[in-house]
């Protein structure tokens, strides 16, 4: 007897106070079975303008052993599934598999082209930079090659000019030895 009432009152405890109260205070039950529980089934009474009530009727417990859970799920009127809709089930959920990998795999792909696009126009980037940058060699290879062979140049003709100076300077000075003589 003391099992049936703690079980009663945990079940008491996890059923809101409102419906509780509800089902206290209305006097004209109503036959209309909201839900049904194991061993309690809850019952909707006429409306109020202030809410709903309810009223709560525990069955004797068939099973009250500490090992059993009592659960409070509702208890549905299920029909047994049959074979063909099994399959159709089954089906179904193989075209959802195909259709999220066949999903997958158009990402893979797109993500591996997006990674190929990424690293060709690295590539271009980088063939176009030792491009410019063997032209910017080149160009000042040659620039520095014509400005070494002008300022050599310019040195050969100072020195022509020097020698052309150093022989007219000895022709003077023959000459007017030759005078002097």
């Amino acid at each position: 007897m003391d099992n049936t009432m703690s079980a009663y009152s945990e079940k008491l405890k996890e059923m809101s106070m409102l419906s509780l109260l509800c089902s206290c205070l209305n006097s004209k039950p109503q036959h209309q079975t909201i839900s049904h529980f194991e061993d309690m089934e809850v019952k909707s009474l006429n409306k109020r303008t202030s809410g709903q009530s309810f009223e709560i009727i525990l069955n004797s417990p068939t099973d009250l052993s500490p090992d059993k859970p009592q659960s409070l799920y509702l208890t549905s009127h299920r029909k047994e599934p049959s074979l063909e809709n099994l399959q159709k089930k089954l089906d179904a959920a193989e075209e959802r598999r195909k259709s999220l990998e066949k999903q997958v795999l158009k990402q893979l792909s797109e993500k591996r082209e997006h990674e190929r696009e990424v690293l060709n126009k690295a590539h271009e980037v980088n063939n176009n930079y030792s491009r410019m940058a063997e032209e910017k060699l080149n160009h000042k290879m040659e620039v520095s090659s014509e400005n070494r062979t002008a300022h050599l140049s310019a040195l050969k003709q100072r020195l022509r000019e020097k020698e052309l100076h150093a022989t007219e300077v000895r022709q003077n000075k023959e000459l007017q030895s030759g005078f002097s003589d």
